[in-house]
């Protein structure tokens, strides 16, 4: 039976704490959960020594008993947990009080608080078209955001022009630049997000973190290369596109589970192309991962000999065993009868072996065989980067046993020895917690948490972003 990992890092706050909780409250039962049920607080824990550990925990402590503000609350407890690692942590405020959807008015007036920025636009759009001089100011589009960027002093201001109307409305304040070219970026929730480097790409796209914007006003010069790159980071749905008629382009931006059959549905449509094709370059840059199932339609293009996986073990308590009872009892995770008789075993054995990690499979490696190796392609380049992490790492540990493949890129996250989330909601309904279920039984001889998998060809900084598929091809033509 296959897992499926997530990542998560969100934080929604709410106006108030509940008439019965306070943030010293749900710290304590935060650190309670954890402690007693995620799968890595031991291995932390040793690697990082006792000693350390309580420490942490005083200076947080202290620091709870004085906070009185959700918000400042909700990040504190988060950066408690990061004591352990930097990915598959989740936590974030939820409405204890009604299972209803909050009302768009509810939300435009939480977040009512935002910095504005006036600006005329009709005087902002004159003054934009006579503007020679390449820089940030403009109008851009990003998703369904378009945004103006204004100097004011020595910072460029992003403000809102067009957005849903809820979350974001005309006039806020969505980005600062700094002097420095860093920038603080707010999400959807609001919450800060720091960049340390934004870059123009050409003429009309600007690059900040894993956020792409593409100019509106004034339109300068254009590049297809730029042009090409811009249409991979922005899409949200897998494509295939040949680059010559030597080189494929298949790009995945996420592994979720959702995104499984639109993925398999782009290989099964271009098959015939593939198969005909020397070369295939895969690029799943920013990729932060899903459901391991949801690549296994890449392997058999990339498979030379047998794929070897190492498992996992699950840490078993009452809680932690839940999750089994989830995927027979709630509809949402789809199993069929065969997936939840599997369910209610794993559930017996884990049970039986409380305090115990459990391997389900009895084996600590898979083998995955296939019947043939295919001709097509000959040579498979995989394009990755930071932001690379959890079931996109998985993936690449398994594509990288072949002999056609070599990464070409940049280290990615390291977020994958402890995995498998699970979510738990707080006693007092406030606090909603993901931790991890499992650990792998590559620890500790080799890992890939907070190192990450290197490339065979690093990018270095003289290879422009947009430069990266024309160079990829090149590479594979050799």
């Amino acid at each position: 039976m296959n897992k499926t990992i997530f990542i998560t890092l969100l934080v929604f706050p709410l106006v108030l704490f509940s008439q019965n909780c306070d943030c010293e409250t749900d710290f304590n039962w935060v650190k309670s959960t954890f402690e007693k049920n995620d799968a890595g607080f031991t291995y932390a824990l040793k690697n990082k020594g006792k000693s350390e550990y309580s420490n942490h925990n005083k200076i947080f402590e202290q620091r709870v008993r004085q906070i009185e503000d959700p918000k400042e609350c909700t990040a504190a407890i988060l950066e408690w947990l990061k004591f352990f690692r930097s990915g598959h942590i989740s936590l974030r405020r939820v409405d204890g009080e009604s299972s209803e959807p909050v009302s768009d008015k509810k939300i435009r007036e939480r977040y009512r608080d935002t910095d504005t920025i006036a600006i005329d636009l009709k005087a902002f759009d004159r003054y934009l078209v006579s503007k020679k001089k390449v820089d940030y100011e403009g109008i851009w589009v990003s998703g369904s955001y378009k945004m103006g960027v204004k100097k004011v002093g020595n910072e460029f201001i992003g403000f809102i022009i067009e957005a849903d109307g809820v979350y974001w409305t005309k006039d806020q304040v969505k980005f600062t630049i700094r002097p420095d070219n860093s920038c603080v970026y707010y999400m959807r929730d609001h919450s800060k997000k720091h960049f340390d480097q934004t870059t123009l790409l050409g003429n009309n796209y600007m690059k900040m973190g894993f956020v792409t914007l593409k100019r509106v006003t004034p339109e300068f010069g254009r590049n297809s290369e730029i042009d090409r790159y811009y249409k991979a980071m922005s899409s949200d749905v897998p494509y295939f596109e040949a680059i010559d008629d030597q080189t494929g382009y298949l790009r995945i931006p996420s592994f979720s589970g959702s995104k499984k059959v639109a993925i398999d549905s782009v290989i099964e449509v271009n098959r015939r192309i593939i198969s005909k094709t020397p070369n295939l370059i895969i690029d799943i840059r920013d990729n932060g991962g899903g459901s391991d199932r949801s690549y296994y339609g890449l392997l058999p293009l990339l498979y030379t000999n047998p794929i070897r996986t190492v498992g996992v073990e699950l840490l078993s308590t009452h809680l932690n065993n839940q999750r089994m009872l989830d995927f027979i009892h709630n509809p949402d995770y789809g199993f069929n009868e065969e997936e939840k008789i599997w369910a209610q075993a794993a559930y017996d054995q884990l049970e039986g072996q409380l305090g115990s990690f459990v391997d389900l499979d009895s084996t600590i490696v898979d083998i995955t065989k296939y019947d043939s190796v295919q001709s097509y392609p000959k040579n498979v380049g995989i394009m990755i980067n930071e932001n690379n992490g959890s079931t996109s790492e998985q993936f690449l540990l398994a594509a990288k046993q072949s002999k056609k493949v070599k990464l070409f890129g940049k280290t990615t996250a390291g977020i994958l020895d402890i995995s498998n989330m699970y979510f738990v909601k707080s006693p007092c309904g406030e606090l909603e917690l993901g931790y991890c279920l499992s650990r792998s039984m590559r620890i500790p001889e080799m890992t890939i948490d907070d190192k990450g998998i290197q490339p065979d060809y690093y990018m270095d900084k003289t290879i422009p972003v947009y430069q990266w598929i024309d160079f990829v091809a090149e590479s594979l033509k050799e």
